[in-house]
């Protein structure tokens, strides 16, 4: 039998339903893969609440690693015994194996572990395409990234420190202060305690940064408007603290004409081309050393409502995954 996590309708954690299943043949162009480990995502809160609408009943989850254990009749490009990994549609990591198209599975290099490969993908791919799709930076540039010591954001900040930025972090909390330096921030702000906007202009000498990559959204969107420089961008990718509802472009873009995006992976990585590109870059980050990873924490299967609740409450200060 496969263990399945499945979502009936929307809500709290408590809505995360754990299934055994028969799962069937996988298609002509699909793979089964017998999952090692999951990846565990702030995305998925979305998925879960509703927040991003999804059609019910519904799978869980959008990356994991695992084994090839059948292939259907029309794949040409893996074998069973493959190591892969995956991020993307279709939802449904949250099992203990699964019936996955092969158009966004990515084979795993062999010096890469399931557990590590497993967090890398969402977050490692979303810097990918952050740092060199949506706003490709220079050497000479000071940034500013949101939520510098999470889960995306330690994998970001140390791949755009090896690329020669001036990099400036915000956090939540003091604990959290040398969890972002020690991943590469040069300046890091507890905006719980500090008015990061001021701060940041004061390091910047009243220029303001190149970009602000803000993966929290309500609470920081006006402040992070205000840290740019004229001309600089504006990269809105996520709603930890709830979405950007209301945009006033006479008083926040036409004054410095700044440039807004609200990027998402589908953008950047929508074909097997793209995936393949991003993966072999990420790869190479962490085979370089240039990106360390380590697991912060791991859970069952079993135990996916309490993950789903730490997620929430912030108590996840690094990657995490689960394990089936």
């Amino acid at each position: 039998m496969t263990r399945v996590v499945t979502i009936e309708k929307t809500g709290g954690p408590e809505v995360l339903q754990l299934k055994n299943i028969n799962l069937e043949k996988p298609g002509t162009e699909e793979v089964l893969i017998e999952h090692k480990a999951i990846g565990l995502n702030y995305i998925d809160t979305y998925h879960r609440s509703g927040l991003y609408p999804l059609q019910l009943p519904s799978g869980i989850g959008a990356e994991a690693s695992g084994v090839i254990k059948e292939i259907g009749s029309q794949v040409k490009d893996f074998n069973i015994g493959d190591k892969v990994c995956y991020a993307g549609a279709p939802l449904g990591s949250y099992s203990s194996e699964r019936n996955y198209p092969t158009k966004n599975l990515v084979k795993m290099p062999k010096e890469i572990d399931y557990e590590i490969a497993a967090t890398l993908m969402t977050k490692g791919l979303t810097t990918f395409y952050l740092l060199h799709k949506t706003y490709p930076i220079s050497s000479n540039e000071t940034i500013l990234f949101h939520a510098a010591a999470g889960g995306v954001g330690q994998i970001f900040c140390q791949w755009a420190k090896s690329l020669g930025c001036k990099l400036i972090g915000t956090v939540g909390s003091d604990e959290k202060i040398s969890i972002a330096k020690k991943n590469g921030c040069d300046f890091v702000i507890n905006y719980s305690k500090e008015n990061f906007q001021k701060r940041v202009l004061e390091i910047t000498k009243g220029k303001g940064v190149s970009v602000v990559y803000d993966g929290v959204g309500k609470d920081t969107f006006e402040g992070s408007i205000e840290c740019l420089k004229t001309r600089g961008m504006m990269v809105s990718f996520g709603n930890a603290s709830g979405p950007v509802k209301n945009i006033d472009v006479a008083k926040m873009i036409q004054p410095k004409g700044i440039y807004f995006t609200r990027p998402s992976m589908g953008q950047y990585l929508g074909t097997k081309d793209e995936i393949r590109e991003g993966a072999d870059k990420l790869f190479e980050k962490i085979k370089l050393g240039n990106v360390k990873v380590k697991i912060y924490k791991k859970y069952k299967l079993d135990d996916v409502v309490q993950a789903h609740k730490d997620l929430e409450s912030r108590k996840i200060i690094g990657p995490a995954i689960i394990v089936p």
